[in-house]
């Protein structure tokens, strides 16, 4: 049941990913097509944390959490950029 459940949940994600990649190539300005990069990478841990209580291995949720670190540094320095046109004060 759990297997099951899995797939199907794995298949909404990959059909939540194509549309966030079409929103990212053909965002009408900046700012949504940074949130739509914000929502791949919060998608894209979901499925890495679906694989790994799949597999039933620790490994992967290590990776989703250094995914999920290093999408809010970039996420925020990207705001940054986009508000001030600087990164680096």
């Amino acid at each position: 049941m759990l297997t099951t459940t899995i797939l199907i949940v794995s298949g909404m994600i990959c059909v939540a990913l194509i549309m966030n990649l079409a929103r990212l190539l053909t965002g009408p300005d900046l700012p949504d097509r940074i949130l739509a990069l914000d929502t791949l990478y919060i998608n894209s841990i979901g499925l890495i944390l679906l694989f790994g209580l799949h597999k039933g291995s620790i490994l992967y949720f290590e990776g989703a959490l250094l995914i999920a670190m290093l999408g809010f540094v970039s996420t925020a320095a990207l705001c940054k950029y986009l508000l001030r046109g600087d990164i680096i004060e």
